[in-house]
């Protein structure tokens, strides 16, 4: 076994003290070992730089400037809070080891992360995806009702694969689905997609039905048993991918655009909360920011100064 090299300066037996920490005391996985080192590492740097060899002599002026440094690099806000907390971490072990007086990390905020818009379909790369399908084959009867409903209504993949025929209420436009926490709700389905359900049932589930067990749900397997999560998600993918949708396109997608194109339509805020299922109406709004994203590019395209 080869031995580890003394350290040089305070600073490396410290590190090497909170690296043994963290194995130890704290069972970190080498994963996140090697992220800490990582992290550190690149801290250590910054210090030495400044002639600084012992973490004690880290003001709060000092940390704030290796955290300026890190934003100058162009690291995403994720990187930068990762690092705040590697370093946060190494001080605040220096003071429980009572080697150091004070945490110059304790002022510190992470960093704010942007919110991440989800990923939105545009109208006509709606309409491709839902072409796509065989409708000459039983399953791709199956496939295109499957795609049109999830449009229509922005159900969850959890709801939609639960969706029983007892919960089709087509004389009203409705579909009574079963949301977070079994709490029901009735969403509005098209004349589009009740056409397709319409066809699915007569045409090709009362076959599928007949391979298995299928209880009373609406959408089965070829081995006509109720259909999956993960065999949505392929179909969602594998149509996107016919459709030569240069997106990542999965079933939420299809919720994001439901939810998106009603309020690019002027549809009020509550009313596409209660379709989807939200609970706090803050959830919903993260579709007005896509709207907003949206208005803002008309604007640019067709504004004379835009």
């Amino acid at each position: 076994m080869i031995a580890k090299p003394t350290p040089v300066n305070d600073l490396e037996r410290q590190l090497d003290r909170y690296f043994e920490f963290l194995r130890l005391e704290k069972n970190l996985s080498p994963r996140s070992l090697s992220s800490y080192n990582f992290d550190l590492t690149k801290y250590s740097h910054f210090l030495k730089r400044r002639s600084i060899t012992n973490a004690v002599q880290a003001t709060e002026d000092v940390v704030s400037k290796f955290i300026h440094r890190l934003h100058k690099s162009g690291l995403s806000p994720h990187s930068i809070a990762r690092h705040i907390s590697a370093v946060r971490g190494f001080h605040r072990f220096l003071v429980a080891e009572q080697e150091a007086r004070n945490d110059p990390t304790q002022n510190l905020e992470p960093p704010k992360r942007a919110k991440i818009l989800p990923e939105v379909l545009t109208v006509a790369e709606v309409d491709e995806i839902l072409k796509q399908p065989d409708t000459h084959q039983p399953l791709g009867i199956r496939d295109r009702t499957i795609l049109e409903v999830l449009y229509a209504t922005g159900v969850r993949v959890s709801e939609f694969i639960n969706l029983k025929q007892q919960n089709l209420m087509f004389n009203e436009g409705l579909i009574l689905v079963y949301g977070k926490g079994s709490k029901e709700r009735l969403v509005p389905i098209g004349r589009s997609a009740q056409k397709w359900v319409n066809r699915y049932r007569k045409d090709v589930r009362i076959h599928l039905a007949k391979r298995g067990t299928a209880g009373d749900y609406v959408f089965l397997n070829a081995r006509g048993k109720r259909i999956t999560r993960a065999a949505i998600w392929d179909i969602v993918a594998r149509y996107a991918k016919l459709a030569k949708v240069h997106k990542e396109v999965h079933p939420h997608t299809f919720r994001h655009s439901f939810a998106t194109h009603l309020l690019e339509g002027g549809a009020d805020l509550r009313a596409v909360q209660e379709m989807l299922g939200h609970s706090d109406i803050s959830t919903t709004q993260i579709y007005t920011h896509i709207d907003r994203e949206y208005l803002k590019e008309v604007h640019r395209t067709f504004h004379p100064r835009g």
